[in-house]
Formats: C-alpha cells, sequence, structure tokens
C-alpha cells in the first residue's frame, strides 16, 4: 500500500532550538505532500496554539496532535479528542512536587499554569504561542488538567520519573524530558492519537508514516507502519524506530520528498 499519511513531530525534527517555523526545503516538503493528497499531521509536545501556527506555515489543514498526544484539534480549535489526567492522582503528583521543593506544571490544550517562573517555562510558553500563567497553586486555577509535571533537572529526572512510575504504574503516562519530568493519562501519548485520527480519516496504521526524535514521539513510531528517527534521538525513539534517518534538514526534506514524488 502506498503513504496516505504523514505525522511529524516539530521541536527536534521539523524546527530547532529558537527557530520559529521549518527550514525552506523542508516547508516546500510538506506543502507537496499536502499538494498530493497524502495527509500531513503535526504531531507535537506543544500545545494547540504553537502547534497550529506551524501548520498554518506549512499550509496543511489536517488536524493536529498536540501536547505528547493529550488532545487532538482541528485547525479552528475544535477538539477531537481529549484524555484528561485522573485528578487525585495530579494531585498527588503535585504534594511530591511540593515535598521535593520543586516547581510545577499544570496545564490543558490552551492553558499553562505554573508555581514558579523559569527559563524552561518561558520558553515553552513561547513555542507553545501562549502566554504561561504564575501561581503558587496552580491546582486550584479551576482548570481541568490533561497533565501535570515537576519541573527540576538533567540530573534529577530520572530519579522522579522512576518514583512516578513506582507510585502510579501503568496508572499514569510518565514521561522523562531533560528539565521536566511529565505525567499524563495513561492513553494521551503520540500513537494512540494517531490511531484514533487515522480510524476518524479511514486510514490503516501500515498507510502511515511518522518522523520524530523523542521520548514522546516512541508511541507514535511504534505505532506507525514505519516510523523514522533522527540520528541525534533520544534512546527511546531509537528503539520504536523502524529506521534511523541521518540528521540534517537536507536529509529529512529529500526524505519526505521522496514519498510524494
Amino acid at each position: 500500500m502506498g503513504v496516505k499519511l504523514v505525522a511529524l513531530d516539530i521541536d527536534g525534527t521539523l524546527v530547532h532550538r529558537h527557530e520559529d517555523v521549518p527550514a525552506p526545503r523542508l516547508t516546500q516538503a510538506a506543502r507537496r505532500l499536502h499538494e498530493k493528497g497524502v495527509v500531513v499531521v503535526l504531531a507535537s509536545g506543544r500545545m494547540f496554539p504553537g502547534t497550529a501556527r506551524v501548520a498554518r506555515h506549512l499550509g496543511v489543514t489536517e488536524p493536529v496532535i498536540c501536547q505528547q498526544g493529550c488532545s487532538v484539534h482541528l485547525l479552528d480549535g475544535t477538539i477531537l479528542h481529549e484524555f484528561p489526567i485522573d485528578r487525585k492522582a495530579a494531585i498527588e503528583i503535585v504534594e511530591y512536587a511540593r515535598a521535593l521543593e520543586r516547581a510545577y506544571e499544570w496545564f490543558n490544550p490552551l492553558r499553562y499554569i505554573v508555581s514558579q517562573q523559569s527559563p524552561s517555562t518561558i520558553e515553552y510558553g513561547r513555542v507553545s504561542g501562549i502566554v504561561p500563567e504564575y501561581r503558587l497553586d496552580p491546582e486550584n486555577s479551576g482548570v481541568t488538567p490533561t497533565g501535570v509535571g515537576i519541573i527540576s533537572s538533567h540530573e534529577e529526572a530520572s530519579s522522579i520519573h522512576r518514583s512516578l512510575v513506582h507510585q502510579h504504574g501503568d496508572a499514569l503516562h510518565v514521561l522523562d524530558f531533560p528539565e521536566v519530568t511529565v505525567a499524563v493519562a495513561p492513553d494521551a501519548n503520540k500513537g494512540h492519537a494517531l490511531s484514533l485520527l487515522c480510524a476518524d480519516l479511514g486510514i490503516d496504521r501500515h498507510e502511515t508514516v511518522a518522523v520524530g526524535d523523542s521520548v514522546n514521539d516512541a508511541p507514535m513510531l511504534a505505532w506507525a507502519g514505519r516510523g523514522v528517527a533522527l540520528a541525534h534521538s533520544d534512546a527511546y525513539a531509537l528503539d520504536a524506530a523502524d529506521e534511523v534517518l541521518a540528521d540534517g534538514d537536507e536529509r529529512l526534506a529529500e526524505f519526505l520528498e521522496r514519498l510524494a514524488p
């Protein structure tokens, strides 16, 4: 079967740190896929506004997957699928963050509420296209969360990850990033979101290609008919992928161009 859908991660894949949009050749490759009738889906850890901004730049019109798979949106903002985290579990994580004396984040697809400002929270707000909200008690903001995260350091994140997995097991999906450990609902991941979107569109998984570079991409790379990691990817993405592509915008652009000759 031919390729009917290509799912693309944004940060670390289509764009790099401090870039706002993909390079010109990558932009043209994605637009050509769209023009050839291939469904192009952006699947990002960003919140909806920042994800939609890149989709509009690329000229694609398909739904987007946001916040590690916590939600799937039409570009007008309509939510097709959303996976809130259990509030009791979220509060337990907040209590653990306080015991560690670490800042924490509480979020849904449109609001990002943090107990303390830091360079990482400012950057996440920038790429996500939102203004972070700061208050000492994010859990009392009235927001029903799709996730909660503990902000720490590269050295501490792995230990926090292990503790959360030990405490919550399969009841939560826990992701370990360099400066934050994020917990979301067990079915909130890019792979599950992509499977739901493909079911909506009538596309078989064997007709899909997914490209990514990080732990939050691993479920998507594993689910897709052809999962492609980049050479700089973390161990989770490399393990989940069917193949590894050399780093560089030119290499990725060439790969996408071959999908839509």
